[in-house]
């Protein structure tokens, strides 16, 4: 399967506070912006004891839609400044990105087009 998209989404997860440090840290490797999600961890009292780590379950989520030649740079930046180590006790991870839309070099796709093609 031919490769189609050149981007990768960046999944950064941090204590609630720090989603500007990562978007700060991700725009000084190249990123041009991100999208914040509100979120609450689940981990289980006895991982965080076992791991001595306190967590805060409040969480925030930050997506970011990267070129894939300066995904890793991104990732590394982020981390040195937001990973567990820091007060953002940030993890991050990619998922591959298939095809994008809305993109100023995505062509336009035609709904009504794609409507008709599923009912025949």
């Amino acid at each position: 399967m031919e490769d189609k998209s050149k981007y990768e989404l960046i999944l950064v997860i941090v204590n609630v506070g720090f989603a500007e440090s990562v978007m700060d840290a991700a725009r000084s490797a190249g990123a041009r912006g991100g999208t914040v999600i509100n979120a609450r961890g689940t981990a289980k009292e006895e991982m965080l004891s076992r791991f001595k780590v306190f967590m805060t379950p409040e969480k925030e989520i930050v997506l970011i839609l990267a070129v894939k030649n300066i995904k890793e740079k991104i990732l590394k930046v982020i981390y040195k400044q937001c990973g567990l180590n820091s007060e953002a006790h940030g993890i991050a991870f990619t998922l591959p990105v298939d095809e994008t839309v809305g993109l100023g070099n995505s062509p336009l796709i035609d709904v009504n087009k794609l409507e008709e093609e599923k009912q025949a």
